[in-house]
């Protein structure tokens, strides 16, 4: 697991870190040490923490005038053990929609697990979006599954067409503008 970095491609567009409406702002990560790790696995080092023991993010990229983000994650999704959404939500979500994001994309490749619990915080974010959306991609088949067992397709947008979007070949904001364009045909007129 310490191999798989995060999404850098972007870097020169947007960096959480240097941020000051990121809940990141001021984040330092190391290019040669590894603290973090996930059951025992060390993760690479340019992954944030939320609080968590098994869930880690980046925030790739943030348009505060588009009101968009892209989140990327590793790890396991635990709800039951970790209550990893109410981190995720409190800790990165609420200060982002608090600075007037209200479309999030959620890049799921490399969570390798989900477990659930209650879906509490998710109406709550999904509440928070009002007019906006969350969707997530490239999240793994039995993830997706677990999730909809717990109604969590009713808050977030996946699976179709949006499984198909082969993002990092995207500028943020071209990414952004399919993913609306998407979830727009799904939602109708």
């Amino acid at each position: 697991m310490h191999t798989i970095e995060p999404f850098y491609n972007w870097l020169e567009k947007y960096a959480a870190n240097e941020d000051p409406r990121s809940p990141l702002f001021g984040a330092e990560n190391s290019l040669t040490h590894y603290t973090n790790t996930i059951y025992g696995y060390y993760i690479h080092p340019q992954w944030d923490g939320i609080d968590s023991e098994t869930l880690f993010l980046k925030i790739l990229y943030t348009d505060y005038d588009q009101a968009f983000t892209v989140i990327e994650f590793i790890g396991e999704w635990n709800d039951a053990l970790n209550n990893d959404i109410m981190q995720l939500k409190r800790n990165i979500i609420d200060p982002l929609t608090g600075e007037g994001i209200k479309y999030f994309i959620l890049i799921g490749e490399n969570v390798f697990n989900f477990h659930g619990s209650e879906d509490d915080y998710y109406e709550e974010w999904f509440e928070d979006v009002e007019d906006g959306w969350i969707a997530a991609l490239g999240f793994q088949d039995f993830v997706l599954s677990e999730m909809k067992n717990y109604n969590l397709d009713y808050y977030i947008n996946y699976g179709g067409n949006l499984e198909d979007i082969h993002w990092r070949t995207f500028t943020p904001k071209r990414l952004f503008a399919l993913v609306n364009s998407m979830i727009q045909k799904r939602l109708g007129p």
